[in-house]
């Protein structure tokens, strides 16, 4: 069972008459509160979107490559290395 936090943030929720009657017909089924069905329910749908951007799964030969990309030696980019030693707008070099 997992531990529960205590909670101490809000959030307001505008939605139509039907949403609501769905939402809690979905908890009744469940013999679960509103608040805990809706709660777990867009928690688990924020862990789907955020998913992709935390973990990438790559092939076996795929891993191979993307390694030995990050093996390979920096690449001589004259243009970025031109403005990389140029004075950067923030430094307050220029004139105003």
């Amino acid at each position: 069972m997992a531990t529960r936090s205590t909670r101490t943030e809000k959030l307001d929720l505008r939605l139509t008459p039907e949403a609501k009657r769905t939402l809690a017909a979905a908890a009744q089924a469940e013999h679960r509160s509103l608040t805990d069905f809706v709660l777990e329910s867009a928690l688990g749908r924020a862990e789907e979107a955020l998913a992709n951007r935390r973990v990438f799964q790559l092939a076996p030969e795929q891993w191979e490559a993307f390694v030995a990309a990050l093996d390979e030696p920096p690449r001589d980019l004259p243009r970025l290395r031109k403005l990389l030693n140029e004075p950067s707008i923030f430094s307050g070099s220029g004139s105003a």
